[in-house]
């Protein structure tokens, strides 16, 4: 099941950044943070009370405005409400109660999400001054007062947000097939082989409005079995909002990418992988989903018969943490080998899943340790016990060793190929944590 998401919305300068930072920084232990975001971190993932959550700062929401790049903040803040579970409006305690502040909330309430009213830079401690009530006149129930620097207030503020989170038990998802994010930079062709895909197969069971404005949900099975596609539109760039773009960009694609199974890292033919590309691709490999590498808009590229194998060898060579990924030239807008990507979906999703009894595990790392001994640090060898799998969806396990300060990770990475040499594993990620245990345990 996805984790939680909770959007941090206001009009500029409430102090959101502020909180965001508070909260992740100080109040509780990162999880995960996203790779890709270098300035200004959009979100994280946060535990608070047990319970795993991303959290999202948006740009400050000004809903009068003529101005370009507020004009983009706003609609980025509507993205980030749509995809919440729950939204924590900011407010500011020192400016008062504005107009801004209840045309906000009239957009909150359109959006039919549970709403938590934060009145920031309540910096004092006990009661709060007599303009705190002012803002009941929102609508919004109980207002929470908060002081982003000082932390006060946080923790009831996070309290009720974990009260409006889904049951962890629901399920009800589980039928629809396997869900693939279509992930890339801008203008790749997301959307087109989305469009392709749909308009061939003939069994297309329903369209389902997406999550976003930016994303759809098109459900559908063909003979190869279920599938949900989840496309996540590109923004188009404009004049002094690049940076911007950038980085919503890299929060929808991780969006999607929480939600799916397998994901197709889309790669446009003419230009080969660039800085954002390996930025998407990072983010569904840290998250352990099974990936393709899709080049588009190979039906663009000058080629003879070595053009392909050329372009492979620099796509791994560019995402050399990936090798695990099989690399499939397509046209969107033709079709060229659009219908291979559907064994390699399969492929991947069930390489994820796959499960390797501790016997077998064990025979391959014996075989390994006795092919290649393990490294030895000034006369103290590294000794391997044994290796279990621990979960699926990338596969885990764990090897406990004698002292793992002596497992360097030039030995790691090759047991690590030595358990893809045997049990495959294409298309997935794996994951190896290595345990210290006493001699005798």
């Amino acid at each position: 099941m996805s984790k939680p998401v909770v959007a941090i919305v206001g009009r500029p300068n409430v102090g959101k950044s502020m909180l965001f930072n508070k909260l992740i920084g100080k109040r509780m232990s990162i999880v995960e943070d996203t790779p890709g975001v270098t300035r200004d971190r959009l979100y994280a993932d946060c535990e608070w009370s047990g319970k795993v959550f991303t959290l999202v700062d948006t740009g400050g929401i000004e809903p009068q405005t003529d101005s370009e790049i507020l004009k983009f903040m706003r609609d980025q803040a509507e993205i980030a409400i749509q995809n919440a579970d729950v939204i924590v409006f900011i407010t500011d305690l020192k400016t008062g109660l504005t107009a801004s502040d209840q045309d906000v909330a009239n957009m909150l309430q359109k959006s039919r999400k549970p709403i938590i009213l934060a009145v920031n830079k309540a910096d004092s401690v006990g009661d709060p001054p007599a303009e705190f009530y002012e803002f009941y006149n929102l609508g919004l129930g109980d207002p929470i007062a908060i002081s982003a620097v000082h932390g006060h207030g946080t923790g009831d503020l996070l309290d009720k947000c974990i009260e409006y989170f889904p049951d962890e038990t629901d399920n009800g998802d589980e039928d629809e097939g396997i869900k693939v994010a279509l992930i890339g930079k801008p203008n790749v062709g997301k959307s087109s082989l989305t469009n392709k895909i749909l308009g061939e197969e003939r069994v297309i069971v329903s369209d389902m409005a997406g999550t976003t404005r930016d994303a759809v949900d098109s459900s559908f099975e063909n003979e190869y079995g279920k599938y949900v596609f989840i496309d996540t539109a590109g923004i188009r760039k404009k004049s002094k909002v690049d940076d911007d773009i950038e980085k919503f960009s890299v929060l929808r694609a991780s969006m999607a990418v929480e939600r799916s199974d397998v994901c197709l890292i889309m790669i446009d033919a003419r230009e080969g992988v660039t800085e954002q590309d390996t930025k998407v691709a990072g983010i569904a490999h840290d998250a352990g989903k099974a990936c393709i590498i899709v080049v588009n808009k190979w039906d663009l590229v000058e080629k003879d018969d070595k053009t392909m194998k050329q372009e492979e060898e620099k796509i791994r060579k560019d995402l050399a943490y990936m090798p695990y990924a099989p690399i499939l030239f397509i046209s969107a807008k033709t079709g060229q080998r659009v219908g291979k990507l559907f064994e390699l979906i399969n492929k991947g999703y069930e390489e994820s899943c796959k499960r390797i009894t501790t016997g077998q595990l064990n025979n391959v790392l014996a075989d390994a340790v006795a092919r290649v001994q393990p490294p030895t640090d000034r006369g103290k060898r590294l000794k391997v016990y044994y290796i279990t799998q621990t979960g699926v969806r990338p596969p885990n396990f764990v090897m406990f060793c004698n002292d793992a300060k002596l497992f360097h990770f030039s030995y790691q990475r090759y047991l690590e190929n030595k358990l893809r040499e045997v049990f495959g594993f294409e298309g997935t990620p794996i994951r190896v944590v290595i345990r210290q245990k006493g001699e005798n345990g």
